[in-house]
């Protein structure tokens, strides 16, 4: 069974940082064929993605509202994914996600944590 457990939400000042952490089980990054992304959510807003990173040479993309801001990353040993937020801006107020699509046996299946809360405020 596959579970994503995220860490590191928080309120933070304008202008600060924060790192959120997901930690996947049931399956390995280094044996899988899996994209892994971060998705937020606003109240009162839709859902959005706001970055990807896949098993295919660790390739990454980026919502254009934090291109330049946010960095996401994996650490295949502790089978974690990273989202290093810097520059937050009061608008990246939101819940914000963990998702993984994980192909087996050529279907996909999606999978989501429970999500971290990132306030950022003065």
């Amino acid at each position: 069974q596959v579970q994503l457990v995220e860490s590191g939400g928080g309120l933070v000042q304008p202008g600060g940082s924060l790192r959120l952490g997901c930690a996947a089980s049931g399956f390995t990054f280094s044996s899988s064929t899996y994209a892994m992304s971060w998705y937020r959510q606003a109240p009162g807003k839709e859902r959005e993605l706001v970055a990807v990173i896949t098993s295919a040479g660790g390739s990454t993309n980026y919502a254009d509202s934090v291109k330049g801001r946010f960095t996401i990353s994996r650490d295949n040993a502790k089978n974690t994914v990273y989202l290093q937020m810097n520059s937050l801006k009061p608008e990246d107020t939101a819940v914000y996600y963990c998702h993984a699509d994980i192909v087996r046996v050529f279907v996909k299946h999606a999978y989501w944590g429970q999500g971290t809360q990132v306030t950022v405020s003065s």
